[in-house]
């Protein structure tokens, strides 16, 4: 447990230097923006590993039954949450819509999960990144977060869309082969 837990330190402590401003700026200043970028995707990296190999390697220590529709509900949340994924990194009506695709995919993803599993290892990844990705959102509006005002054609959608399906139907095969648990 040791390791999920190092790992996700490390990767929410990276992504709140963001939040706290003045600590993000005394960095750029200091180093430059590229450096700056560069340590954040390193940093990021090493906690995102941590993770996998942490949530791998822990025990089951079961809290909670899920609830018997919890499975096929974290099927459903799983298809809008891969549709925001993919349309953070896609041009797309979606941010005229969504401020925060990326956030709103990573909460839908974990509040999925969390539906799905009730050990202990799922309620410290999924709860902690569920937990921040709502607290980056709060942060970002007070920050003056706005919607996209670009609109786009209605293919850019559909390709935001078919990219989202497809990594859902390549997650529904390869869940079990990268995850260790089987989906269907």
């Amino acid at each position: 447990m040791f390791v999920l837990i190092l790992g996700i330190s490390i990767f929410i402590g990276i992504h709140m230097v963001p939040i706290l401003v003045p600590l993000r700026r005394w960095i750029i200043i200091r180093w430059g923006e590229d450096t700056y970028k560069k340590i954040f995707a390193l940093i990021s990296l090493i906690g995102l590993i941590l993770i996998v190999l942490g949530k791998y390697m822990s025990d089951f220590y079961p809290l909670w039954q899920p609830p018997a529709w919890g499975r096929n509900a974290a099927l459903v949340l799983m298809i809008p949450a891969l549709i925001f994924l993919s349309a953070a990194y896609m041009s797309s009506n979606v941010k005229r819509h969504a401020r925060h695709p990326m956030l709103w995919g990573i909460t839908l993803w974990a509040v999925g999960h969390l539906l799905a599993n009730g050990d202990l290892a799922s309620l410290i990844l999924f709860g902690s990144l569920a937990a921040f990705a709502l607290l980056d959102m709060a942060s970002l509006n007070a920050r003056g977060a706005t919607r996209q005002h670009i609109r786009y054609p209605w293919t850019k959608d559909a390709t935001v869309v078919a990219v989202g399906l497809m990594v859902y139907g390549g997650l529904l095969f390869l869940h079990p082969y990268l995850f260790g648990a089987a989906v269907l």
